[in-house]
């Protein structure tokens, strides 16, 4: 029996299959989103992109930005109540929507 491969995108079919109006490169605007310090933004992996991709088991994982690293982001999270921190390009975040303030 073949040895199966464990590379970066190995057992990823799902994860980077992408509906039939979706397929192709995303908005130019997606590659030029920008981020603050201390948003909160979640791992939303583009596959028809390798630049700059974080690995697929984070996918679907909210992080705080913490710093900007050349086009970069470096993102931070708790993975089994220990710190980690990732590089990942803008088209693979996507911005979690600000709680709204309630009056009261």
């Amino acid at each position: 029996m073949v040895k199966s491969s464990k590379g970066f995108r190995s057992r990823s079919r799902g994860t980077f299959t992408k509906e039939v109006r979706e397929k192709g490169m995303p908005p130019v605007n997606w590659f030029l989103r920008s981020f603050e310090i201390g948003d909160r933004v979640t791992i939303r992996i583009e596959a028809s992109d390798p630049h700059g991709q974080p690995h697929p088991r984070y996918q679907g994982r909210t992080c705080i930005v913490v710093a900007k690293s050349g086009r970069a982001y470096r993102i931070e999270f708790l993975d089994g109540g220990k710190p980690k921190q990732l590089v990942a390009t803008p088209v693979h975040l996507w911005p979690v929507p600000k709680p709204e303030a309630t009056h009261a």
